[in-house]
């Protein structure tokens, strides 16, 4: 009789995460019973951290505004919070387009996703005379990045083009 083959994987939940975030900026279908296969783990694994696709969608919506909060609050710390703000925030939303397009899609809006993207991006309200200077200025970043994700802008220009907005904003914000 063969040995009896025990497996445990460790953070499956961090690594299904992970897995579903690589398949869906690749353009894949997700489907539990597939991540679980990529994972190399059995087809009903991932039902213990997630009841259904939607759960795991939500969850990583979760996760991503988990990941940004700390890195855009990082950067409002810094010595020039307006352009490391943007320029963190730029950053991430290149680097994870689709994670943030999940992240926004009002399907998967929930109050535990809305009080994440509150704890996100509402620091950053302070450096505004207003929620609408701030809502324009996040509008700005936020074109900046979708128009460099589609190639309408070249990638090795995000900096320039983040300085180029700081310094607009920086008219309105409240040391402007």
């Amino acid at each position: 009789m063969p040995p009896v083959r025990t497996y445990h994987h460790g953070n499956l939940r961090a690594a299904l995460l992970d897995c579903a975030e690589q398949t869906l900026a690749a353009g894949g279908e997700l489907s539990l019973r597939e991540l679980a296969r990529k994972v190399g783990v059995s087809h009903g694994a991932p039902r213990r951290h997630f009841a259904d696709k939607q759960d795991l969608l939500d969850q990583l919506a979760l996760d991503g505004f988990q990941r940004l909060g700390p890195q855009l609050a990082a950067a409002l710390a810094g010595e020039d919070p307006l352009r490391e703000w943007a320029l963190t925030y730029v950053r991430f939303a290149t680097e994870h387009a689709t994670l943030l397009d999940l992240m926004f899609t009002g399907k998967h809006a929930s109050p535990e996703l809305n009080a994440a993207s509150d704890r996100c991006f509402s620091p950053a309200m302070a450096l505004f005379r207003s929620e609408l200077t701030g809502m324009v200025a996040f509008a700005t970043l936020q074109g900046l990045a979708t128009l460099i994700n589609r190639g309408l802008l070249r990638a090795e220009d995000l900096e320039a083009l983040v300085d180029e907005a700081v310094e607009q904003m920086a008219t309105r914000s409240v040391g402007g």
